[in-house]
């Protein structure tokens, strides 16, 4: 069961009016993308995903909203090219989009039964890949820890996943892997919590934790994907538009800040609140993988 976080805040934040062209950039199970379709207004809803078997599962719970939706394997960084070959219906006005949503969490499904080794609470292939099928040109995180040098591991998990022992962990993979190569995460996720002080082991997350969500920042280049779509949104974002970004790392948080500060600057719109909205204490207790959630929202100027 997935929940999707800060779902009356999207869709109060994105104030969708009939006619509207709303893109789910990252569509996981489609809640955000159904309830928005259920709000009453005449939209086409545009969702985009890399995962296919969240498509599969979207399209089933979407299907009663048949000709008001276009679905799309991919990378909201591609969004220009996706809406280059939607035809849409002649309910909604003709060229660009009015709201974007990006909701850079993984979803419920993804961490805890997804089998490409997102979580390190069970013992899968070390891979981290939003597609299931990849070639063999694909990077995976077992490329990472096992083929690139100590100094590479360790600048990764210190720029993606702040975390302040990446140089012991580096260290610890370099040493594991000259007796065996790492092949799961559950391999991993024990060489992790060896490297750092027993102190460390006791904190209020697992020491794993960062060194995991770096490595999958890196493997899909998630930070380059976040810039490159909010460059290409920009251009396509209708007048009077709005784009709502949900982060769940503060260096997503960064670029998102940043990007809306620019655009200000440049006189292209303003954001709705100069302070990111965070779920609510209900929303936290019900679903604790909420916390971390902090949305910006940002209009364009008509």
């Amino acid at each position: 069961m997935h929940d999707s976080v800060l779902l009356h805040e999207i869709i109060d934040g994105l104030n969708i009016t009939d006619g509207d062209v709303v893109v789910d950039g990252t569509l996981g199970r489609a809640g955000h993308s159904l309830a928005i379709l259920e709000s009453g207004k005449k939209i086409f809803l545009i969702g985009i995903d890399e995962d296919e078997q969240a498509l599969e599962e979207s399209e089933i719970k979407l299907q009663s909203h048949k000709n008001k939706y276009k679905l799309f394997r991919g990378n909201f960084r591609d969004i220009k090219k996706f809406l280059s070959e939607t035809v849409l219906p002649v309910c909604v006005s003709e060229g660009g989009v009015d709201k974007v949503l990006l909701d850079l969490g993984l979803s419920s499904p993804q961490l805890d039964s997804s089998g490409r080794g997102f979580t390190f609470r069970k013992d899968e292939p070390l891979r981290m890949t939003m597609r299931r099928d990849i070639g063999p040109e694909k990077l995976t995180a077992r490329d990472i820890v096992n083929d690139w040098a100590e100094n590479d591991i360790a600048n990764v998990i210190y720029a993606y996943g702040e975390e302040r022992y990446a140089r012991r962990i580096a260290k610890a993979i370099i040493d594991a892997r000259a007796i065996q190569a790492i092949e799961t995460t559950g391999i991993l996720a024990d060489i992790i919590e060896k490297a750092v002080p027993a102190s460390y082991r006791r904190g209020r997350i697992h020491p794993a934790t960062r060194s995991f969500q770096a490595i999958r920042i890196a493997v899909n280049d998630e930070l380059g994907a976040l810039r490159g779509g909010l460059s290409e949104i920009q251009d396509v974002l209708r007048a009077g538009g709005r784009i709502a970004v949900i982060s769940f790392h503060s260096l997503e948080d960064r670029i998102a800040k940043q990007i809306f500060k620019n655009w200000e600057k440049e006189g292209f719109g303003s954001q709705l609140t100069k302070k990111p909205i965070i779920p609510t204490d209900s929303e936290m207790e019900k679903n604790p993988r909420s916390r971390s959630a902090k949305l910006r929202i940002f209009i364009k100027k008509d």
